[in-house]
């Protein structure tokens, strides 16, 4: 398949990758070394050498939220991660999500996007049917920004409601107390259904011994106060207490391998092969900046399970109809999927008609809502390739009822009971995003390579459009734009809206829950539908009321 075109697309997406790789490496050190070695100095792991130590060895370990926070809160010193480590791994071979605060990072105090971070890993938690494991080392509420984390309906409370309702729908919670737990953050492992405390460096209370001594008067230091002896001897708060992080964790493996198995939903796998074609390849696929058409069926045949005589196991549905999205079923790594994708190639309907790939049309929209509804019939997942700039426009398109059409696709995305997985290859501009299953639309998981662009319409027409605004704003205050003017503004929002557009700002934000290498996508998409699968209750599909 390859060359030179090939070749340049593949140096472009590699060079992504090891950019990503690099800036993932300044994510890892957290804090910094100097705030490294001071957790080694007390006999504390590091948030991530504790997730390394729990983790069944070779197993797969997939991080969510690695840049949450990336470049933000830069007049607060930063926020790395999020200031917490998380992912979906295994712990004596049961899947779980593992939480540990990262306290590094501002003694592992809660910024606004740290609550964000925390309540995405308990939804997966829920969503999935998952134990969920906290390793708390916290400093609690970032208090200089305590108002944008405290008592909206999305803030630190939040974590505390959802402890209850995972108790409330038979979820394991275990809690390891490896540092502070300070203040109201003292109710998230009370609220486990276990809690586990390291002699000497964990402590939980409601407020520290400075705080008890200005309040009350009362002088204590914090081990009496809340320390691990007290907390299992006195208050029986506590459940085991441990010399050692080590010991601690590793009485967490003996507690997993105690859990019995849960009823699975059923999703049908069976003997899993390697692609037909080369995964590798994927990365000489995509064009350079995305500037030029390929077929998505190339990338799809890179990603799903060959059949046993070594054929691709891609069924395309609707093959000849509404090609600007492919549909169809397969197998990735054993599972049966469906997959949903924008096809990028330009294309010609039955009545001669030239399409614009990437487009979604009438016919592509009502080909998509169809195999929604098929999956679901047939409980089958859903797998959702996001490359689209938005819907068709213009007098056609408008007087055959795009908006009809997309309201029926985007009613049964919405209404979708079966997993669904999202990964955004490339652009995912305006309702495109929401057709296709954006974050706004529950994807069990979403991914992006780092060739995603994520925004409301594509930079060039709307730094244009921005451009446009600005000058006539100038100009009604009487002021005169030079051809020279115009070229500097138009820079300056080109530069803006690139970075808004950025996988790093979407996932900063947590838009996206990972920035992935893109021929490892399909142990990204196994491991979600592994972690669906562990959930049996499947509502009834209903599509509530759209125009046909």
């Amino acid at each position: 398949m390859q060359n030179l075109e090939f070749n340049r697309n593949e140096d472009w997406m590699k060079l992504l990758w090891s950019d990503r790789k690099q800036k993932f490496e300044k994510v890892k050190l957290g804090g910094g070394k100097k705030s490294i070695d001071k957790q080694h100095e007390k006999n504390k792991l590091t948030a991530r050498e504790r997730i390394e130590y729990l983790i069944d060895k070779d197993s797969t370990f997939i991080e969510i939220g690695a840049f949450a926070g990336y470049e933000m809160y830069a007049e607060q010193g930063g926020c790395p991660a999020a200031g917490t480590v998380s992912g979906v791994g295994y712990i004596s071979g049961k899947q779980c999500v593992i939480v540990a605060n990262d306290q590094t990072v501002k003694a592992g105090a809660w910024f606004p996007i740290t609550g964000k971070k925390n309540l995405r890993m308990q939804e997966i938690a829920m969503e999935n049917n998952l134990p969920i494991i906290y390793l708390v080392d916290s400093a609690g509420v970032f208090l200089p920004m305590q108002d944008e984390i405290f008592p909206d309906k999305e803030h630190f409370g939040r974590i505390f409601r959802n402890n209850a309702k995972m108790s409330a729908m038979g979820i394991t919670q275990i809690a390891a107390v490896m540092g502070a737990c300070v203040a109201g953050g003292a109710y998230l492992p009370i609220m486990s259904d276990e809690t586990l405390m390291v002699e000497g460096n964990g402590s939980i209370f409601l407020a520290g011994s400075y705080l008890v001594k200005a309040a009350i008067g009362e002088d204590i230091d914090n081990e009496t106060l809340g320390g691990a002896n007290t907390h299992n001897a006195i208050s029986g708060i506590a459940d085991y207490k441990f010399k050692t992080e080590q010991e601690c964790l590793d009485y967490i493996k003996v507690m997993m391998s105690r859990i019995g198995d849960n009823a699975k939903a059923g999703f049908n796998r069976a003997k899993k092969y390697s692609p037909a074609k080369n995964a590798e390849e994927i990365y000489g696929i995509m064009s350079e900046n995305n500037a030029k058409p390929y077929d998505i069926i190339d990338i799809i045949e890179r990603m799903v399970d060959a059949n046993a005589d070594g054929t691709s196991s891609f069924d395309e549905f609707k093959q000849d109809y509404g090609k600007t999205i492919v549909c169809g079923y397969a197998r990735m790594d054993g599972w049966s999927i469906g997959i949903v994708a924008n096809q990028r190639l330009i294309s010609k309907t039955a009545k001669g008609e030239m399409q614009m790939g990437g487009v979604i049309y009438n016919d592509s929209a009502d080909k998509a809502a169809r195999f929604i509804m098929n999956c679901n019939q047939k409980k089958i997942p859903l797998v959702f390739l996001q490359d689209v700039t938005g819907f068709m426009v213009g007098s056609r398109s408008e007087h055959s009822g795009i908006i009809k059409d997309g309201a029926k696709l985007v009613n049964a995305v919405a209404n979708s009971v079966v997993p669904k997985i999202t990964i955004i290859t490339g652009n995912s501009y305006g309702a495109g995003n929401y057709a296709m299953c954006g974050k706004a639309y529950d994807p069990r998981f979403i991914y992006a390579w780092p060739s995603a662009k994520i925004a409301v319409m594509g930079g060039g027409s709307a730094a244009k459009t921005l451009l446009q605004i600005q000058v006539a704003s100038e100009k009604a205050k009487g002021k005169e734009v030079s051809a020279e003017d115009e070229k500097k503004l138009l820079d300056e929002i080109m530069q803006r809206y690139d970075k808004q557009t950025s996988p790093y700002y979407a996932a900063a934000r947590l838009w996206i829950d990972e920035i992935i290498d893109p021929k490892e996508t399909r142990k990204y998409i196994s491991e979600a539908i592994s972690a669906a699968n562990n959930n049996p209750n499947i509502e009834e599909f209903k599509t509530g009321v759209f125009q046909v």
